[in-house]
Parts: C-alpha cells; structure tokens; sequence
C-alpha cells in the first residue's frame, strides 16, 4: 500500500503532462517556423546520412559469394518435396529424358474436386462439401485450373514447413521465458511487420528466380501465428491437467507431446488455420519471383490492363481462400470438440473412411486420364469466361459515370489528400522523433520512450524521411477512414444480433480476400494514385475495427449491466456511459490491428503508384537491390512497431484504470 501510495504522488497530474504537451508542440511549432534558420531539424542533412543500405548490400555481396554452395544446398533439398508437389497437383511426372522419357499423368482434375468434396463433407457436413468441392469446380470450369493448382502445390509443402517450424519454436519460447523476451518475440514482431515485398529481395538475391525462393519467402511470412498460438496454447492448458501428468509419472518429453499439446489442439488448429491463409496470401506476391499461378496470372492481366483477365484470376484466388479457410475452420471446430477413437486392430479403410475413399478416387479417375482425355485436363468445351462480361461493366460505368468518379477523385485529392501529405512531408524531422519518444515516455516510461524515439530517428538517419511521411500519411488517412466506417458498425453489430448476422459473412469474406484481390476492382474505377491505394486500403483494413468493437462491447460483464438498469440508467445510457468506456481497450485494439493491417495494405499499393515506402521496396526488387529493399522495409516495419507499442501501452493503462 505504501508503495503504490508514494508511486501516485510522485506521478505527474494531468495539468502537468497537459503543459508538457502544450511546451512540447509549441516547440516543434517554433521549429518550423525557424526552418530557414533551423534547416537541418526540418529535414535531415543529406551529408549526415548513415549509408545502411550499402552495408547491407556489402553484407549481402558477402553471403552470396561466400555461401553460394549453402543457398544451392537449401534449394536443391526443398526442391524435392516443391518439383514432387508441383508434378502431382500441376504438371505431369516425367521418367527418362528425351524422346524415350515416359510420362506419368497428374492427378485428375475431376478426382481433386471429387477428394475436396469428402473433406469438406467429413468435416462440416454436406454443406461445407458442397462449398469447398464448389471452390475447386469453380475454378477448373473458369479456365484457372493448372494456375490454382500451381499455387495449391507451393502451398502444400510451405503450410506444412510452417506448422513444424512455429510449433518447435513456440515450445522452446513456453519453456524459455528468456528466449520469448529477448529473441522470439523481437523477431516475430519484425516478421509481421516487414513488408511481403521486402522478404522477397533477399530471396531472389541468395536463391534465384525460382519457385524456392517464394516458397521461402512464404515459409518466413506465415510461420509467426503458429509460434503464438504455440505458446497461447500451451499457457492456457489448465494446471489441474499438468499437474496429473506429473502425478501419473509422466516424463517431461512425455507430458509434452501426450498431455499438454492434445489439449491445446483447438487453439493450434486456429493457428494452423491463419498460416494457411498467411501462406495463401504471399503465394500471390511471391509469384513476382518465380512462384506462378494466379498471382502471377494477376500481375500479367494488371500491368497489361486486361480488366477481365484480372478479374478471373482474382475470383479464382477468392474461391481456393474461401475452400482452405472454412475447411481449415471446420477441422480445428472439430478438433475443439474431441476426436473419435479409433481401435488399432481395425483395417486403413475402417479406421480412415473418407481418406481411404478420396484415395482411391484419386487413383482411379487420374488412371481413367490415361485413357480419358476429359479426366486428364478440363475439356476446353465445358469453360467459360467472363472476361468479357467485366470489361464491358467497367467500361459502362466508365462511361456513364465518369463525371462523377472524377469529380469524387479531384475533390478529394485537392481538397483531402495533397494537404494532408504536404503537412506531413513538412513535419520536423526531430519533432517528430522528440513528440513520439515524449508519447512513449508518457503511456510506458523511459524504455518505450526510447524503442521509439530510435525506430523513428532510424528512418530520417537513413534518408528516407520524407518516404516515411508519405507512408506515414496515406497509412494514416486509410486508418482513420476504416475506423470512421468499421467502429461504428461494431457497435451496430453489437446492439442487433439481426444486423451482426448480417455483418458477419460480409467481414469474414473480406478476411478470406487475398490483398491484391482490393485493388483490382478500385483500379478499374479510379486509375492508379493515391485514391486508389486509400479506397483498397481501407476496404482491406475495416475488418478488425469492425470485429474488435463488436467483441469488445458483447465481452462487457452481464452483472455491471444489470448494475446500471439497476441504477436507472436508460438503454441509450447504459450503452455510452456503462459499455463503451470498458469495452474502450478492446476497440482500441482493434484500431491498432487496422493500423498494421493499413501498413501492410500501402506497400501492396505501389503496384498502383504510390510514391512511399513501397515504391522504394518495389523499385528495389526490379532492381535487385537488397540493400535499399532491406532498409525501405525496415522502416516500414519500424513504423508498424511504433504503432502498435504505442497502442498497446495506451490500452494497457486504460485497462488499469478500469480496473
């Protein structure tokens, strides 16, 4: 009691940190207004600029000549399982070489369909048979087939890489908490928030143009939920459980892989479920490497301006998400409810049904190719597009709604845009390095304080301030805009369980989208620009403001509620004065995942001409230059970082204060 009495006294009152506050801007103020006295703290001097980006090019130089026979090992090993996968899902199995080489057919398309159909029928039921085996038809009669095979077969050895890779390391950071401090958690920090863009330049340097490295590439990115759900898992499996392993003589290995981790299945499968979808996702980027499939089916339709192609590929890319994600969703709801036992003396095809059958309806229809042309490939006859059908709709709201698109994109660029960039690419560099380390020092301490006054200064010494400001701008608007539409349709959703039925298939649709699955739609309306990044960002970033409100206002307690009728309170009072002030962290929360998910959006849209932080990445990838591509993207992760320890700390303290 004595303690926490003097730590309240000796704490500064809100009159003082509101004088603070007023001293701090009035000083940034006075440097702007001096910036012709004063150039060097309005923009950082070009002769002060620590050359990062050529010592990690050196760095990188380095690695490649000297570990040349290492980067060909790693290729040549996980080329294995990749060619086996790629053969089977999308090309055909080739023994021999030349004119006597024999060819060995893959797997029939319509056995794929048929085996897709069975897995979603033995893990949901009918319906979600019918969706998922649907997904796959979808694409087999749209023409997309050998592309989203492609893409299935990258995913097929990455998602499995993942799962090993995240579950070992989440163990070792639950049994070390040392490790989960000082190494896991710094990295998979920067994991997340490195742009999907910046992974792949030093996947092309060290490993080519090849379908390894996007797989590596894809293996980096979608590896960090199955480390947190690792140790979420493992932390929530309840003591009285633990504690009887112990009591039954169990060994340390034992209780591990017997005990604890069956019973945090559930929580695994949920992150088995979001490296699938993580993976899915940078299968798409990474075909700008040598991946393939549809993403790179995407990016040939975009950079040509054929807006139907475009759009085929991208439904394509929706219905092979929506097939992984519910199927993926339906196992761990199962798993979450308990397996059946199986008795070991029972034969393969009564201990596995469904496995066994979709077996052999692979084997038997890719046999029936041989004979069957039809089984082998999809009959050309039976496809169809709608190409035709998108550009045709593009073009008639082009044409009879173009005054208005225009008028709408020149409003808000002169009006909205081009002031608010200018504001923030004129911000001191130093104020904004002191303001952001005083917000640090405020919510947290001196240690935050200094996390992030350094990540800040780390993207003026570098050169790459006014970049920063422009990501920073756009990031920023983007964000504001997705919470102005999601927050309050979160808490519409909250008050009408009618209207979250509604919502609720309508956010879970746009998880499931693919990022460059945004911006086609925006792009053939609005052109490329600043206008077009905003709307896609936006459209990507609105799910969490949306699903954390929602959640944060269910997840207040029934008793204070009844509490507050009690008191008379009226509905309408009870809803702003009792459970938005406790469900103020959780919405918090959620505007600081729309922030990163806004971040990560950006760099995506410098295909679409921005002129950020993503352009360097971009341009540095055309370029293979690791160096500029590395440090660009550490800057944008440095700004996520900053964010999200901001938020975090700031809901943290309102946590407390609620008690």
């Amino acid at each position: 009691m004595t303690v926490t009495a003097s730590a309240s006294q000796s704490r500064p009152p809100v009159q003082r940190w509101l004088l603070v506050w007023a001293l701090a801007l009035a000083a940034v103020l006075v440097v702007f207004l001096l910036q012709e006295r004063l150039p060097w703290a309005v923009d950082y001097p070009a002769d002060a600029v620590v050359p990062v980006a050529d010592w990690v090019s050196a760095l990188m130089r380095w690695i490649k000549s000297n570990l040349s026979w290492l980067t060909r090992s790693i290729t040549a090993v996980l080329g294995v399982p990749l060619d086996f996968a790629l053969d089977l899902l999308a090309k055909n199995f080739k023994i021999g070489h030349g004119a006597d080489a024999y060819v060995l057919p893959r797997l029939s398309w319509i056995g794929v369909c048929v085996a897709a159909f069975i897995a979603g029928h033995a893990a949901g039921g009918r319906k979600l048979g019918m969706l998922v085996g649907g997904c796959f038809l979808y694409t087999a009669l749209f023409g997309q087939w050998t592309s989203a095979m492609l893409t299935l077969a990258l995913i097929s050895i990455a998602v499995p890489f993942c799962i090993v890779t995240g579950l070992f390391a989440g163990i070792w950071a639950w049994r070390k908490p040392w490790a989960e401090r000082l190494i896991i958690s710094p990295a998979l920090d920067l994991m997340q928030t490195i742009p999907t863009f910046a992974y792949l330049i030093p996947m092309l340097l060290l490993f080519g143009n090849s379908p390894v490295s996007a797989m590596i590439a894809t293996a980096i990115f979608a590896t960090p939920p199955m480390v947190r759900a690792t140790m979420l898992g493992l932390s929530r499996v309840p003591s009285e459980i633990d504690d009887f392993s112990e009591m039954a003589g169990c060994t340390a290995r034992q209780k591990l892989w017997r005990v604890l981790l069956p019973s945090a299945r559930p929580t695994l499968m949920i992150g088995v479920n979001q490296v699938i979808m993580l993976a899915l996702n940078m299968v798409i980027i990474a075909s700008m490497i040598g991946a393939g499939g549809l993403g790179y089916d995407v990016l040939l339709a975009l950079r040509a301006l054929k807006v139907g192609e475009a759009m085929e590929a991208g439904l394509a890319i929706v219905a092979l998400a929506i097939a992984l994600d519910r199927l993926s969703q339906a196992i761990a709801h199962k798993q979450a409810k308990g397996h059946v036992q199986r008795q070991a003396n029972q034969s393969v095809w009564r201990r596995y049904p469904n496995l066994s059958l979709a077996i052999a309806i692979l084997v038997v229809t890719t046999l029936l190719g041989l004979f069957v042309p039809a089984f082998a490939a999809v009959p050309k006859e039976i496809t169809f597009t709608t190409a035709p059908l998108w550009k045709a709709a593009v073009n008639w709201v082009t044409i009879n709604f173009f005054d208005v698109i225009e008028a709408f994109r020149v409003a808000l660029i002169l009006n909205v845009l081009n002031p608010l960039r200018a504001f923030c690419e004129g911000f001191p560099w130093l104020g904004a390095v002191a303001l952001l380390g005083l917000a640090g020092y405020h919510l947290s301490g001196l240690r935050l304080a200094a996390l992030v006054a350094a990540l800040t200064a780390f993207c003026a010494v570098t050169g790459l301030w006014e970049k920063t400001m422009a990501t920073v701008y756009l990031c920023g608007i983007s964000a504001f805009i997705a919470c102005l539409i999601g927050i309050p349709i979160g808490l519409a959703a909250a008050r009408s369980d009618r209207f979250e039925k509604i919502v609720t298939p309508i956010i879970d649709t746009l998880q499931v989208l693919p990022s460059f699955c945004f911006i086609i739609p925006v792009v053939m309306l609005f052109r490329v620009g600043d206008v077009t990044a905003m709307i896609a960002t936006v459209a990507f970033a609105v799910v969490p403001a949306i699903r954390y409100t929602n959640h944060g206002i269910r997840q207040v307690p029934p008793a204070l509620i009844e509490a507050a009728k009690v008191s008379g309170c009226t509905p309408r009072q009870t809803f702003f004065r009792v459970q938005i002030p406790l469900a103020l962290p959780e919405i918090m929360l959620g505007v600081n995942q729309t922030i990163l998910m806004a971040l990560a959006m950006i760099i995506i849209c410098a295909m679409v001409g921005t002129r950020d932080l993503g352009q360097e990445v971009f341009i540095a990838l055309s370029k293979a230059d690791s160096g500029r591509g590395i440090v660009a993207g550490l800057a944008i992760a440095f700004i996520g970082i900053v964010a999200d320890r901001l938020f975090n700390a700031w809901t943290a303290k309102a946590r407390a204060r609620l008690g």
